[in-house]
């Protein structure tokens, strides 16, 4: 069995394969780029499900995560490593993201087809696709926050794909360095959560033993005196997820995004991106309620709260197709949130992963209506597409009904579980805003289905709007399978029939050591309530007499509240006056300084220099460098010359004298050697004589 799960290291690698094969070797080939995507990620899908199908039937992997790991790098007397680890949260995000990411790929071969970058851009959502499957599987922070960051390189290289556009070149490049704030902080909480732990591996950070020393250990931040260690660690982490899920005060790229090709509004507002923020915060989820009664959870249930409302009531006054489902994301987003932070662990797992499946539906969906309607956004524009384009539109209510709330539909259980949890707990204000939220929710889709279905064509290209190829409309038939039916799973236990029935497998995987929700019947009818009036809100005032051509917005008699409400608070222009517009002012006060002060100075100390350079060179390097380098070189001249009459006189002349005398002794001795016995007998005697004469003497 840990064989297969051994498997789990291959499911961001398919991906990556497909993106370097395309790079480098058949991006000429649009057909074969785009086969070998959808091929990549359907693999990715396959291994994902053995995994997930493995995980189902493992018991007690809770509580005995697989792991595998190989070294790394060594920092010091700490090791690095990179590895895999399947618990049951990762479990379902591998059921969920290569199931959506593969119909997303599947989709965009007939949303992509005849563009000139046809193949760039399936090698982009491939790197996309491999980010955040790595990060899913990542059994670290350090190897989760790399992967982290591909996907934001990938979004910044999708969101402006069609940078000819000078509004998507803009959406890509504001998305890139919003989302950098957020990363910054959570890099600052990587570095001192390992500076506190030595370690980023989850099965320790979040050990019992390590969350309770980093609860205890208290750290001064300046302003607000000690803290727990846990707490800032949190937060700041937290702050990666800010910008990474679009939460408020760094929501303002997610909108703009919708600059890029739909598949790409898709991969980020349903699978990937805007996912991977919420599920740091599900998998760091210890971390933040490390402290009892801690700081954490209440600004993240704030900022969730917050968002969810202020996002929602953006999108009931805009008219681009895709923007209003861009805010409802940041909406459905700050649902997620608030439950983490009211401690509902299950809850908003759960809504994490229905949600991901009918976005990527309406994304998708409102794709196959802009394709439909000759590219058209502006739901002004539309009307009338009901009869026209069939399948997206009966798929497009599979959706709306899911995030509005309506049972049985996915959505309606998630969402519901998170207000029952908080009403359940006593967070009667957060329940009050989730609730206002989901009324608001059901107003804009409803607006949203009126206004593009329905009446009759507002213009010509929805008098001429057609239904979209087979590659884009079959895939929204399974995403709508999965929205309508994926909610049943995590029915609640005490729920009559349903829950007894379908054993409420979610929460028994999901949430074995997080206590899912009970069902809250007041809750329940209440949110179907409103629910149900804010889709009838949406017909009294664009289904019962549909728009017409040139008809003003009914929602333009709020006057004012309508105008703040289209132009999103104003926050755009908000942040131009305070950030923006400082920093240019400062830059163009900085090339006055440097045209008018800097250039002066570097022109003074030139020429200072210069002159500087000139007086050395006439009092120190001719007269002493020059001088004593000319001195030392006459007085080598010298000593040279003298030397060499030494050498010639002394030591040549002593070596031809004993030369000479060599030769004078051998032409003397040469005539002694005659050749002849009797002279050699003769000199012999003689020598004989003279020996014994002189022995005798002495």
């Amino acid at each position: 069995m840990e064989g297969l799960f051994n498997l789990t290291w291959l499911i961001p690698v398919f991906p990556l394969v497909a993106f370097a094969t395309i790079v480098l070797y058949v991006r000429r080939w649009k057909n074969i780029s785009s086969y070998l995507a959808v091929g990549a990620i359907a693999l990715s899908f396959v291994v994902s499900q053995i995994v997930f199908w493995m995980a189902i039937s493992t018991p007690h992997l809770a509580e005995a995560p697989f792991h595998s790991v190989i070294r790394w790098m060594n920092t010091g007397q700490t090791l690095l490593q990179m590895g895999v680890m399947v618990d049951p949260l990762t479990a379902v995000m591998l059921f969920m993201v290569p199931l959506v990411c593969t119909m997303i790929f599947v989709y965009a071969i007939g949303y992509m087809h005849g563009d000139p970058r046809y193949s760039r851009f399936f090698a982009y959502i491939c790197l996309f696709a491999s980010g955040m499957l790595g990060l899913v599987v990542a059994d670290n922070l350090l190897m989760l926050f790399m992967f982290w960051e591909v996907m934001g390189l990938c979004s910044y290289l999708l969101i402006g794909f069609w940078f000819e556009k000078p509004s998507a070149m803009k959406a890509g490049l504001k998305a890139f360095l919003t989302t950098r704030v957020g990363d910054a902080f959570f890099l600052m909480g990587l570095v001192l959560l390992y500076g506190q732990t030595g370690s980023l591996a989850f099965d320790k950070v979040l050990s019992p033993a390590t969350l309770q020393t980093l609860a205890n250990t208290m750290l001064t931040v300046p302003f607000f005196g000690a803290v727990p260690a846990a707490t800032v660690i949190a937060l700041l982490i937290f702050g990666g997820t800010v910008g990474k899920s679009a939460q408020f005060p760094l929501h303002i790229w997610l909108p703009d995004a919708m600059e890029g090709p739909t598949p790409v509004s898709a991969l980020i507002h349903a699978a990937t991106m805007v996912s991977a923020g919420v599920y740091l915060v599900v998998r760091m989820f210890p971390l933040f309620h490390a402290v009892p009664h801690g700081s954490a959870p209440e600004v993240v249930t704030f900022i969730g709260a917050f968002t969810a409302l202020f996002a929602s009531t953006i999108a009931v006054a805009q008219n681009d197709i895709k923007k209003v489902l861009a805010y409802s994301t940041i909406s459905q987003l700050g649902y997620m949130v608030m439950a983490l932070g009211l401690g509902a662990y299950v809850a908003g797992a759960f809504h994490l992963i229905t949600h991901a499946f009918f976005k990527a539906l309406l994304f998708m969906g409102s794709g196959s209506v802009i394709v439909g309607a000759h590219h058209e956004q502006d739901m002004m524009e539309m009307g009338g597409l009901r009869s026209r384009m069939k399948i997206t539109f009966w798929t497009y209510i599979v959706g709306t009904l899911a995030l509005a709330g309506i049972p049985p539909l996915a959505g309606f259980w998630s969402k519901d579980e998170i207000l029952a949890d908080a009403f359940g707990h006593g967070h009667i204000l957060a329940w009050a805003v989730g609730s206002a939220a989901a009324f608001l929710t059901a107003f804009y889709m409803g607006r949203q289905i009126f206004l593009v279905f329905f009446g009759k064509p507002r213009s010509h290209h929805a008098e001429h709007a057609k239904e979209t190829p087979k590659t884009m409309v079959y895939p929204l038939i399974v995403l709508a399978f999965f929205a309508a039916l994926l909610g049943f799973v995590g029915v609640p236990e005490d729920f009559p029939v349903l829950g007894h029935l379908l054993g409420n497998p979610f929460h028994a995987f999901v949430g074995e050591a997080y206590a899912p929700g009970h069902v809250n019947w007041l809750v329940m009818g209440l949110s179907i309530l409103l629910a149900s009036g804010g889709l009838g809100l949406g017909y009294l005032l664009y289904g019962r007499t549909p728009l017409v051509a040139g008809q003003p917005d009914p929602l333009a008699r709020l006057g004012p509240v309508y105008k703040l409400l289209k132009n999103k608070y104003y926050c755009d222009e908000i942040y131009h006056l305070i950030f923006i517009r400082p920093v240019t002012w400062l830059g163009d006060v900085m090339a006055v300084v440097d045209k008018n002060g800097l250039d002066w100075v570097v022109n003074t100390v030139g020429r200072s220099t210069a002159a500087f350079g000139t007086a050395l060179w006439r009092f120190v390097d001719v007269p002493i460098i020059d001088g004593a380098v000319n001195l030392v070189g006459r007085s080598g001249d010298v000593f040279s010359r003298l030397w060499g009459w030494f050498d010639n006189a002394i030591i040549d002349g002593a070596v031809n004298a004993v030369g000479a005398a060599t030769s004078w002794l051998g032409r003397e001795l040469r005539s002694m050697q005659t050749g002849r016995v009797q002279n050699y007998l003769l000199i012999a005697s003689v020598n004989v004589v003279v020996l014994v004469l002189l022995y005798m003497l002495l």
